[in-house]
Parts: structure tokens; sequence; C-alpha cells
């Protein structure tokens, strides 16, 4: 199985991403791409994505990244996320790499694009379940 059968297999199986929309783009020990069709749903009274939206979205593709790159399953020990400017527009796009990798840990930092405009970074700690 190679890593992005592995990642898709994960990947569906877990409810919450499936419920949100996210999609798999790309996957390998070098990082991952998730993407976001954009939907009414995913935004707050103000027309732009909702906080929360980006921020589950920094975290697969955290998680993902980590994992794949210590090759185990993993989750999310803790991140941070600075918003840098509103998302809007039909999709979100994250790209995430893992910076250090133990035995036990990665460092990995995801970047949080709507269209062209990169809208937050997100940095977390991933651990081998």
């Amino acid at each position: 199985m190679t890593p992005f059968e592995f990642a898709q297999t994960v990947f569906d199986a877990q409810p919450f991403t499936r419920d949100l929309g996210a999609e798999l783009l790309e996957a390998s020990a070098d990082g991952v791409v998730v993407a976001l069709d954009l939907a009414p749903r995913h935004l707050q009274q103000h027309g732009i994505v909702h906080g929360g939206v980006l921020s589950a979205m920094a975290d697969i593709a955290l998680a993902f990244a980590g994992g794949l790159a210590m090759g185990s399953d993993a989750v999310t020990s803790e991140f941070k996320i600075n918003y840098i400017r509103p998302a809007t527009g039909a999709g979100l796009l994250v790209r995430a790499e893992a910076l250090g990798v133990t035995k036990r840990q990665a460092v990995v930092q995801a970047r949080v694009f709507a269209g062209e405009a990169l809208c937050c970074l997100a940095q977390g700690t991933i651990i081998r379940v």
C-alpha cells in the first residue's frame, strides 16, 4: 500500500472529515495537500469562512503530514494557529509538511490558502499512536 493509499483509507474512516467535506489531494512522507470546496455551512455571520473550519482543516493536514513522516498512525498533541486574513472564495487548500521528526513525534507546519491568499499558518506537535 502506498503512503497515499494508506492516508486515503484513514481519511475515509474519519466521519468528521467526511462531514466537513475535506478531500485528500496529495500524501507522502514529504507532506500532504488537503482541499475543501466551500459551502454556506462553512461560513460565519460575516460571510467569511468560520475559524473553526480553518482550524479543523489545519489540524487534519498537520496530523496526516506528521503521521506519514513518522510512518505511523498519529494524533495531534497540540497546535497553534495564526489567522492572517479572512478566508473567502470557492475553496481552501492546505499544504502541510513535517519540519522535525523523531520516533515519537513530529513538528509540522500547515499553510491554509483561500484561492491564492495565505489566510492562516498553523504549527503543531503530532504524536505516534
